[in-house]
């Protein structure tokens, strides 16, 4: 089931590269094999037994006997998660531009089919030459999208994103080749744990660009901003989450004692570009830079969860991880609707579109009360487990996030204000409309599946890890290293 996952885009891809297909008929062909790839995740879903422990629906070909080398795919509870959260984004994404009539459509709808099956690749490989070859097949598709399909700024942004990417995955690349050569083998499952830092920090910089974490985030603006809306919602909602699995499932799950060692300057950065990105998102001018820099914290918010190494922190980053990625590519989504109408995403020049228009006010206002963590919500519940995590590793990290989440309300409800309530702006007609049908039938499912979470947050928290030898969590476990910032509150009790 995990192989039909990854060939079915694929497939799709070139079936739609291939044949002459009109405009209707190759977004209706891209359209279809998206929510068939979606009925193929929910039929894996009902057959994953959360129970078990260890690798499920996997599938393993040996391809290079000498060095251990194989197709080895399978899904953990929380890669099952992030899964479903690309072929749910990716479906939405595809939707959104056969509606908005992208040129090109041949070449346009191959390559998003041709980056949903890479990306779920990333999520389901266990051999590390075979997680490099999914994790660089991302590049092409976007690197296309933005450079073509992009706006006027395209270029610089395209060559921005990967030059940073290309840095990346040269550092990790030579990680990958020393690891498995000192490990006999490059299969993730059979690989024993590394104590080598310098392994550990490759790694680690490659899932930091790929986030983007600050520092590394120079790539994010430009990219966030020039691309079409639906491929900066793949983008933000689900291209980051590659970094989030593989800091889970191999930086994390193979070298916990550089984890342990480097949390404290791990968690730093974290928290410096959690509060650096909630500042940017509350000043920045247009809609998108808003969420583009949200994202940023947010990325922030995950990777402390991460780095906090205990139960709370790791189920909070899973479910925030799939709640931000459905928020963020809401908003995108939303957000290429109002340029469409506005021809701008200035919010100076916007204003008062909730007038007359009710269902974009409703699901934009729905959107952003979850983004804001209110009680009740998926990312509240989310980020409550985080903050639970990383106060057990010193209240400081805690108070960080506190602010950091006030600031995420701040921002959020300035842009919520910004769009719908200010006066009416400059660039906003009377005659504007409201979402049509097919604009709702690609964002109420989004919102719905966000509804759902944060009335069943348990549904992924208490289904991510099962443990076993190949949890993440089992590396990790009894290996506190003591002091790594601020005591917590009961130790300075006498």
């Amino acid at each position: 089931m995990t192989t039909a996952l990854i060939v079915l885009p694929l497939a799709g891809a070139l079936l739609v590269w291939l044949l002459p297909w009109s405009r209707f008929w190759a977004g209706s062909v891209a359209l279809l094999v998206a929510l068939v790839e979606v009925g193929l995740w929910i039929n894996t879903l009902v057959g994953f037994d959360f129970d078990a422990e260890g690798l499920q629906h996997a599938q393993r070909v040996t391809w290079l006997a000498d060095l251990d080398v194989s197709y080895h795919v399978g899904l953990f509870g929380f890669s099952l998660w992030l899964a479903g959260l690309t072929v749910v984004v990716m479906a939405a994404a595809i939707a959104y531009a056969f509606w908005a009539g992208r040129d090109r459509p041949r070449s346009y709808f191959g390559l998003m089919l041709f980056l949903t099956g890479a990306i779920v690749g990333v999520f389901s490989a266990q051999d590390l030459l075979l997680f490099y070859a999914f994790f660089e097949a991302m590049l092409i598709p976007l690197y296309v999208l933005v450079g073509v399909w992009g706006g006027p700024g395209r270029i610089g942004a395209t060559l921005k994103f990967v030059i940073y990417t290309m840095a990346g995955s040269l550092l990790m690349l030579a990680a990958i080749v020393v690891y498995g050569l000192s490990e006999g083998t490059f299969d993730l499952v059979k690989a024993g744990t590394s104590g080598s830092t310098w392994l550990f920090l490759g790694f680690v910089a490659a899932f930091a660009v790929k986030a983007p974490l600050f520092p590394l985030h120079g790539w994010l603006p430009d990219a966030y901003r020039e691309s079409p809306s639906e491929v900066s919602a793949v983008l933000s909602g689900v291209v980051s989450k590659a970094a989030v699995y593989g800091l889970l499932r191999i930086a994390i799950a193979k070298f916990p004692e550089p984890a342990q060692e480097l949390r404290v300057p791990i968690l730093l950065l974290a928290a410096s570009g959690l509060v650096y990105g909630s500042l940017l998102a509350f000043r920045a001018t247009d809609f998108r830079g808003v969420v583009a820099y949200s994202s940023l914290a947010q990325m922030g918010l995950i990777t402390m969860g991460l780095f906090a190494l205990n139960d709370p922190g790791f189920d909070g980053a899973i479910l925030q991880s799939v709640a931000h990625g459905l928020i963020s590519a809401t908003l995108f989504l939303l957000a290429g609707s109002i340029e469409r109408r506005a021809a701008t995403g200035e919010l100076p020049r916007l204003g008062g579109l909730a007038k007359g228009r009710p269902a974009l006010a409703t699901l934009l206002m729905t959107t952003g009360v979850i983004a804001l963590a209110v009680p009740g919500s998926a990312s509240f519940a989310g980020e409550f487990l985080i903050l639970v995590g990383v106060f057990e590793r010193g209240w400081g990290w805690a108070v960080v996030g506190v602010v950091a989440i006030v600031l995420a309300a701040m921002y959020m409800l300035r842009l919520i204000s910004a769009v719908l309530h200010e006066r009416r702006g400059r660039a906003v007609t009377e005659d504007a409309l409201d979402l049509r049908p097919a604009e709702l039938a690609i964002v109420i499912p989004l919102v719905a599946c966000l509804l759902v979470l944060s009335a069943w947050p348990a549904g992924i928290t208490e289904r991510s890890f099962a443990g076993g030898p190949d949890d993440p969590r089992a590396a990790v476990a009894g290996r506190d290293d003591g002091w790594t910032g601020y005591a917590p509150l009961e130790e300075d009790e006498p």
